[in-house]
């Protein structure tokens, strides 16, 4: 089986008129994504692997995966030329701007298949506040909230503390913590407004097929403490009830979203991020969103599993279940 991987960073992107310095702190964490993702298809000796790579990228690739050379300028046109020759394409891209649906609808318009969901899905989880209503309308606890347009501040009486967020931000781009009203003036592009959940920040990474939506162990996300939010990597979480919880969410986080596109199943990976509150009832636990792409989980998760995990959600997609990263 041919299989191509893509990652917007590291094959193309950059060089695009859609790149700025906003993205800029997402380059770290999209070439251990496509390197992961590299070694981990490697593994399985029935998949041919071919790896776009920007031509001024340097990456730690396994030998048997074969590089094809992205020119300035030409990474669309490359993506899809490449697609079209594979069995199945992987894309991974940020959201933002909607990158990542124009990669997967450029693929897919030239008859490529992507393992990524449906449009419709892309959409609604491109955009925290549309996922956000999704989720609420499914009965999915989520932060009280509201969107905020650009040049709008802060409505009076909202909620202290209160985080705010770009709408279709990737990681940790555009967050900000207020304390006080003061702290925030009109915001300079759309945002997402909400209550600041209090307790661990929890991603649960899902392989998702027609057959299933299976989740691999959830993992605690651990942050910078004081300046700029940043993500400094996963690891375990030390409960066994606290991941049957937020494994329980993320299932109905996602369906809740597949539901709100048109009910059909969501292909590929798909993260879910949330905070488990501090009470063990789980009433206090709230998802913030649902990436509809590889999340930096991956990296953790493939280098622990004992299948490939690229493999895992082929088989996902052809129907077959998977639990734990197993068939």
């Amino acid at each position: 089986m041919k299989l191509l991987l893509y990652e917007w960073c590291c094959s193309g992107g950059l060089s695009g008129a859609e790149a700025s310095a906003d993205l800029a702190g997402i380059v770290a964490e999209g070439r251990a994504m496509l390197e992961a993702l590299a070694a981990d298809a490697s593994r399985d000796q029935s998949l041919d692997v071919a790896v776009l790579v920007d031509n001024a990228q340097q990456l730690a690739l396994p030998d048997a995966a074969r590089v094809q050379s992205v020119p300035a300028g030409g990474e669309i046109e490359e993506l899809v030329a490449a697609a079209s020759e594979a069995d199945w394409t992987m894309i991974v891209a940020p959201e933002t701007d909607g990158v990542l649906r124009s990669r997967v609808a450029a693929v897919r318009a030239a008859g490529g298949r992507v393992l990524a969901p449906a449009d419709a899905f892309l959409t609604i989880a491109s955009d925290k506040q549309a996922t956000v209503n999704a989720l609420a309308a499914a009965g999915v606890p989520v932060p009280a909230g509201r969107a905020l347009a650009a040049g709008e501040a802060m409505p009076d009486g909202f909620h202290m503390p209160a985080v705010r967020k770009l709408r279709d931000g990737v990681g940790c781009e555009g967050f900000a913590l207020i304390a006080s009203p003061c702290d925030a003036g009109p915001v300079p592009m759309p945002m997402r407004l909400e209550a600041f959940a209090a307790g661990r920040p929890v991603g649960v990474s899902c392989i998702c097929g027609p057959g299933a939506i299976e989740c691999l162990p959830p993992l605690r996300q651990r942050f910078t403490a004081a300046g700029p939010l940043r993500y400094l990597g996963s690891e375990p979480l030390d409960s066994h009830a606290a991941a049957d919880r937020a494994t329980t969410l993320a299932q109905r986080a996602v369906a809740a979203v597949a539901h709100a596109a048109g009910g059909s199943a969501p292909v590929g990976w798909v993260g879910v991020d949330m905070i488990l509150g501090v009470r063990d009832d789980g009433r206090a636990d709230r998802v913030l969103e649902v990436n509809p792409r590889l999340t930096t989980s991956f990296v953790w998760l493939a280098a622990g599993s004992p299948r490939s995990l690229v493999r895992t959600m082929l088989d996902g997609a052809a129907g077959s279940q998977v639990r734990d990263g197993q068939k």
